[in-house]
């Protein structure tokens, strides 16, 4: 056994993993690790990798990780990189691989057969609000105004978004009708293949609303395409701060869409304390904020327990939603 209690398995998988994470210093006192290997369970250009890299960046650019590399690994809705952690358990203590909400909704659907649980949880760090949004030229100017147009012709007012029927951009609908006081199951909702889609499908007037990530809203908000109805966020953000909240009109729609770290099972807790150590550091970075403005993103840094606890209310919410919706 050596000096960290790990077992000897462990400490040779460590070892392979090229990590060390004591005697690491530079002369300026900040370099944290060697390096860090970040998991990507899906294709390269998307929003977990946008994370991946962004962290990764900001690490190696702070001083606080001297090598980041990273790896795609697609399929399964993010099923294959997590069974990818888990039956290469010991030799993955040296990778981070990053995952959203999209492993709590999946996990509920079976579209996945592990949940958050199978993983070693380290943080949440960031997170992106959900908004819903009309044309610039649509008549639409606030969402008591659409809530008024949905009541007069419920079927005709169609709501879309860059998933399919279930998948997230519904469940963020459903929450907000579902807040107003409607039926969550009533709405029009209308899927397509990705959020670039349902904006091209908003701008022509093929939905008369668009449930999206905030983030992706906020460019064409600020070059007058289109209007921010409300963000499912507790007060304003401030990347766009002319975008009312659900909640300053009446209506108790919180979510966001986290995005945070997990490790393999029976990572040695020494290992866990010096990742949150280090993301927690990292965050505190100009180098970060650089990073975090450019992906209009915000930070809700939850380490470990918190972390739990905040996915563990998230899988209630939503699991409870679905089954009103008939998904499960």
């Amino acid at each position: 056994m050596n000096t960290y209690g790990w077992t000897r398995r462990a400490a040779i998988a460590a070892a392979t993993a090229t990590l060390a994470f004591t005697g690491i210093a530079k002369a300026d006192g900040h370099q944290m690790m060697d390096a860090v290997h970040f998991l990507v369970p899906g294709g390269a250009g998307g929003g977990w990798d946008g994370t991946a890299r962004g962290t990764g960046e900001a690490l190696m650019n702070a001083g606080i990780v001297g090598t980041a590399t990273y790896e795609n690994m697609s399929g399964g809705g993010g099923g294959v990189a997590i069974a990818h952690m888990i039956e290469n358990a010991a030799s993955s203590y040296g990778t981070l691989m990053v995952n959203s909400t999209p492993i709590v909704i999946r996990s509920l659907t079976g579209e996945i057969s592990q949940s958050f649980r199978d993983l070693t949880l380290v943080a949440g760090t960031v997170g992106d609000y959900a908004a819903l949004v009309v044309s610039a030229d649509s008549p639409i100017n606030s969402m008591e105004e659409a809530l008024a147009m949905y009541r007069e012709a419920p079927l005709d007012f169609a709501i879309g978004g860059g998933s399919v029927p279930g998948g997230m951009d519904h469940l963020v609908a459903a929450i907000v009708m579902q807040a107003a006081g409607e039926d969550p199951t009533a709405f029009n909702y209308i899927g397509y293949d990705a959020g670039g889609e349902a904006m091209a499908g908003l701008l022509s007037g093929e939905i008369d609303a668009l449930s999206t990530g905030f983030s992706e809203a906020v460019a064409l908000a600020e070059q007058g395409e289109i209007r921010i109805l409300g963000v499912t966020a507790p007060e304003r953000v401030a990347a766009y701060e002319a975008a009312p909240t659900f909640a300053e009109q009446g209506i108790a729609a919180d979510f966001v869409n986290w995005r945070g770290f997990f490790a393999a099972p029976g990572l040695p807790e020494e290992q866990l304390t010096a990742y949150q150590t280090m993301l927690g550091a990292m965050l505190e970075t100009p180098e970060w904020e650089e990073v975090r403005a450019r992906m209009g993103l915000v930070n809700i840094y939850r380490p470990g327990a918190e972390f739990e606890a905040f996915l563990e209310a998230q899988e209630l919410q939503i699991g409870d939603l679905m089954r009103e919706l008939g998904f499960l």
